[in-house]
């Protein structure tokens, strides 16, 4: 068999594997989003309590890899919880722990790149902390933020990859598969490879067209 047949042969089990990498890289974005916003304004709280629960989720989260964060919620929280929890939710779920303390950093630099001026003009004109940050500040720090957002994302999207260790069918672990059953490692992995390139090479020009805009 000729190497297109083979691609050919492969390319529906890969492009499912790539729907599923791009799920949990959307779902889980999406969660770091939140997580991002909620401990980022938590780092730069003038409250020291809340201050020190983000810099932990945050240093915690950092300073350790991915993988071990994926196995610890895959089978050490089951285990000590005797629960079953799926491997896609596992998955999701260290995806957005983990996506989320850096784009905590985001937001933080985000917000604070601002000038300060713009936070004591909105209070000045009467209005409380949280409407000066949802109404001024929130919305200039985003579109600060939006290269850096999609930097994540083009990260995040790579790192599920790393996601096949606890048996999500993703882009990688279709891969494995079929080579599996055809022993033709070239042939998938240099497709595995082009299919990663587009995606993120779309992203990225994406990302600098939003900075030159910025």
């Amino acid at each position: 068999m000729d190497s297109f047949s083979i691609i050919k042969d492969s390319l529906p089990s890969l492009l499912s594997g790539l729907t599923v990498t791009i799920k949990l890289t959307v779902i889980s974005l999406f969660f770091a989003s939140i997580l991002g916003i909620v401990f980022g304004l938590l780092n730069i709280s003038k409250n020291k309590v809340l201050k020190s629960i983000a810099v932990i989720y945050i240093d915690i989260i950092r300073g350790t890899p991915l993988i071990v964060q994926a196995f610890f919620i895959y089978f050490a929280i089951p285990s000590a919880l005797d629960i079953k929890i799926g491997a896609e939710f596992a998955g999701c779920l260290a995806l957005s722990l983990n996506a989320g303390a850096y784009m905590a950093e985001i937001f933080r630099a985000g917000i604070q790149s601002l000038d300060k001026g713009q936070m004591e003009a909105a209070r000045s004109l009467g209005l409380p902390y949280s409407k000066a940050m949802t109404k001024v500040i929130l919305p200039q720090a985003i579109k600060r933020m939006t290269p850096a957002i999609i930097n994540q994302f083009i990260i995040s999207l790579k790192d599920t990859s790393i996601l096949s260790v606890i048996g999500i069918r993703e882009l990688t672990q279709s891969g494995e598969i079929i080579i599996a059953s055809n022993f033709k490692s070239t042939q998938i992995w240099g497709t595995v490879a082009v299919m990663y390139f587009v995606i993120i090479t779309l992203l990225s020009i994406v990302s600098k067209r939003m900075e030159r805009n910025v």
